[in-house]
């Protein structure tokens, strides 16, 4: 198997603060307070420095809002596009098309579900959720579809069944096939057959969850949805509240003449042929392997770039002269809720990332050049030990390896962990070691991704305007039910 992991108080204390941070969440009371107490505590142990223990209550905040910064710099230029289109009464104009595709919120579900995944298939869903969000989201809130209901359809489509398989791109299967020391293609075969049937298991279960939500379709739900300014905190519960304080210009639609109008639906217009465009661009090297396109990170930056410029033009459109106020005021409340849906997040991310090798160490107080612990897996590392060696046992092991080691909120990063896992494992006992591989990047992306509420599913309730430890506390049942269901298949068909 793999050498003996040497165990510290500074380990035990951090696995006691992420038992405690999971109680909590569980019974719906703000984690913040322990997230910060256990990051203050664990250094302690960890350096034996109170200065130290004091300085990582601040740097684990720093280091996740490095990490995490991109996010908000997305979710502030298409909020802030929102407000322009809501300005010159665009946004109603944009949905009018796809109401006839979702005439009602069930087939609205539907469509936003099958859309996602395939697109987060070839960019993944971090340039994704905004394309959908800008597009298709508000089409489906008007026809009816519940916001909770686009946020649990947006997470377990995108962030979890598109990239738990990773098929298209190859990264997550690669690196579990390389640790597991076996062919990618094993691997990326398993992953996909497991991913969607882990997806649709939790698909419908999400469905059927919001089902009775789902109303008449009206373009007040749309009006009331856009009027919602909810602190998308990690406190359960978070109830939406429309009178919220808002600039003159970012609060009321203008009242359109005969010229306004026929640049509100010419916006109409542009604003998905320019996304679409996006998704254009982005797809052109899979057809043409000699064209150069952003992809991941970089994908994301054009998703939020267009936005701003596009934001611009409206706001000239709408303002005219007054647009030099009109787009600050814009772009000012598109960070102002960007930091309100994840500000709170921060020093609950900074307490995981001590479980982060590549992480830990400004927050610890190790100099650069050092190397930092990683609690998180050193943990499932010596917890190996403890995995019975039987089929059953070993399976789901591995399976909750990788969700262990998916709650820093990458979903990738314990790929490699659970790889060499299931290479060890498999070799000892006979099973294929493919399928092991596969079952534990399931477990690591879907936790990571879908059930953490530091990760990137804070974009998919910021977009929502839904609280994320709701969308987090909706997606635990039916996820971990498709997990059972997709390993107890690996189990007896592999």
């Amino acid at each position: 198997m793999s050498e003996a992991i040497h165990l510290t108080a500074a380990h035990w204390i951090y696995l006691l603060g992420v038992l405690a941070i999971i109680v909590t969440m569980a019974r719906r009371v703000n984690v913040v307070l322990p997230a910060m107490l256990a990051t203050f505590i664990t250094a302690y142990a960890f350096s034996g420095k109170p200065t130290i223990a004091f300085e990582s209550i601040f740097m684990g905040s720093l280091v996740a809002g490095k990490e995490l910064f991109n996010i908000f710099l997305v979710i502030a230029m298409m909020i802030a596009l929102l407000n322009s289109l809501t300005r010159i009464s665009a946004d109603t104009a944009m949905i009018r098309p796809f109401r006839v595709v979702m005439r009602n919120g069930h087939l609205a579900y539907l469509v936003l579900g099958v859309a996602t995944y395939i697109v987060s298939l070839f960019f993944w869903p971090t340039p994704t959720v905004p394309l959908m969000a800008g597009i298709l989201l508000p089409a489906a809130i008007a026809a009816g579809l519940s916001p909770m209901g686009t946020a649990l359809c947006l997470a377990v489509a995108g962030e979890g069944t598109a990239l738990s398989s990773d098929y298209v791109l190859k990264v997550a299967p690669g690196i579990s096939a390389n640790a597991a020391g076996v062919p990618l293609m094993a691997v990326a075969d398993k992953a996909l057959v497991l991913s969607l049937i882990t997806g649709g298991v939790a698909f419908l279960l999400c469905y059927l969850s919001i089902r009775k939500d789902i109303r008449v379709p009206s373009i007040s739900h749309l009006e009331q949805w856009e009027q919602v300014d909810v602190a998308l905190s990690v406190e359960g519960g978070a109830a939406a509240a429309p009178a919220r304080a808002k600039s003159p210009v970012a609060a009321s639609r203008l009242s359109l003449s005969p010229t306004m109008k026929k640049w509100s639906n010419l916006v109409a217009i542009i604003t998905p042929v320019a996304f679409l465009a996006i998704f254009v661009d982005m797809l052109l090297p899979k057809l043409v392997p000699s064209f150069q396109a952003p992809q991941g990170a970089a994908a994301a930056a054009m998703v939020g770039g267009v936005a701003g410029l596009l934001m611009l033009a409206v706001a000239v459109i709408g303002d005219g002269r007054n647009a030099f106020k009109s787009v600050a005021v814009h772009f000012t409340e598109g960070l102002v809720y960007a930091f309100r849906a994840m500000a709170q997040v921060l020093p609950i991310a900074g307490f995981f990332f001590i479980g982060v090798a590549t992480l830990a160490g400004p927050i610890l107080g190790i100099g650069a050049g050092h190397k930092a612990p990683g609690f998180l897996f050193e943990l499932v590392r010596a917890a190996d030990f403890w995995i019975p060696r039987n089929r059953v046992f070993a399976t789901f092991g591995v399976l909750i390896s990788g969700m262990v080691t998916g709650i820093d909120g990458s979903g990738f990063a314990g790929l490699p962990l659970t790889g060499a896992i299931s290479g060890a494992l498999g070799r000892a006992l006979n099973i294929d070691v493919s399928t092991l591989a596969a079952v534990g990047q399931m477990g690591s992306v879907w936790t990571g991704k879908t059930l953490t509420a530091w990760s990137a599913v804070v974009m998919v309730a910021a977009f929502a305007r839904v609280s994320v430890l709701d969308v987090v506390r909706k997606l635990f049942f039916p996820v971990v039910c498709g997990l059972v269901v997709a390993t107890v298949f690996a189990i007896v068909v592999w």
